[in-house]
């Protein structure tokens, strides 16, 4: 049974009209207990805030096994299928599909999508390596550094948190000493993917300071790490794995906390 949506679902034991947290909580807790005196696999679907939470009681997620989230931009054709709590299984998986004309079909290899349409050699271009789940996964970095008409130059970011933009702007002008204070910089992680595993700020970083000296970065590279304020390359989860994974795919140059220690010791 789908019952989609729960906050259109009433009782009439409740008086509230239906998307109440009281009727949504009295209503989910007749089909629950339904559900289990049957034996019926039960799917209810809850609106989400623009924040990406349950709108509605919390109490709502406590009551069920499993919380899936399914999230993508309709702009774009990646879904991505994460499980928030379980009670019979692990959390770190994530289910990766590609919505077509009939519907959301499986992606086997998310990265070969994902770099499909990439320009081989280009400067301001790095790939990086991230984890969706325990899934390691190749993604393009992209940045644009040009000169500012404005006196306050921009930081825009698409993929990425524009906080997050601008603490590695700051990192690369004190540790490289990188002329980027009178410049735009504009960074975009393409396909659509949204971004928030720390081990991609060495990508970033590096996308940035390519695009700055018009120089690409080495054929065939990729690069994982987490920038420190001191400009170090600190470890991140799945390090090992993700390394494991860069030489399995056929990458000749990995910048990662293994190779390199900061950021200074990376030559371009």
């Amino acid at each position: 049974v789908i019952i989609d949506s729960i906050q259109s679902v009433a009782t009439a034991t409740n008086p509230t009209t239906a998307g109440s947290p009281s009727q949504i909580r009295d209503s989910a807790t007749l089909l629950i207990q339904s559900a289990k005196e049957t034996g019926t696999p039960l799917i209810i679907v809850g609106h989400v805030t623009k924040e990406g939470t349950i709108a509605g009681p919390k109490m709502l997620e406590h009551m069920v096994d499993v919380v899936l989230d399914l999230s993508g931009d309709r702009q774009h054709l990646l879904r991505l299928l994460r499980t928030v709590k379980n009670r019979f299984g692990p959390t770190d998986e994530t289910g990766i599909f590609r919505m077509d004309s009939t519907g959301l079909q499986e992606v086997k290899d998310p990265s070969e999508l994902l770099l499909a349409d990439r320009v081989p050699n280009a400067p301001g271009s790095a790939l990086t390596m991230i984890t969706e789940g325990t899934r390691p996964l190749t993604v393009e970095v992209q940045a644009l550094v040009v000169s500012s008409p404005l006196p306050v130059p921009r930081r825009v970011a698409k993929g990425i948190s524009s906080n997050r933009l601008q603490l590695i702007c700051a990192i690369l002008t004190k540790h490289l000493n990188l002329a980027i204070a009178t410049k735009d910089v504009f960074v975009n992680v393409t396909g659509g993917m949204e971004v928030k595993d720390p081990g991609a700020d060495l990508g970033i970083a590096l996308a940035i300071v390519s695009s700055v000296k018009d120089k690409p970065l080495p054929d065939n590279s990729v690069c994982f790490g987490e920038l420190g304020l001191l400009g170090e390359i600190r470890k991140i989860g799945y390090t090992d794995k993700m390394a494991k994974e860069a030489k399995s795919l056929g990458y000749t140059t990995i910048f990662s906390p293994s190779t390199h220690q900061s950021i200074k010791s990376i030559k371009l």
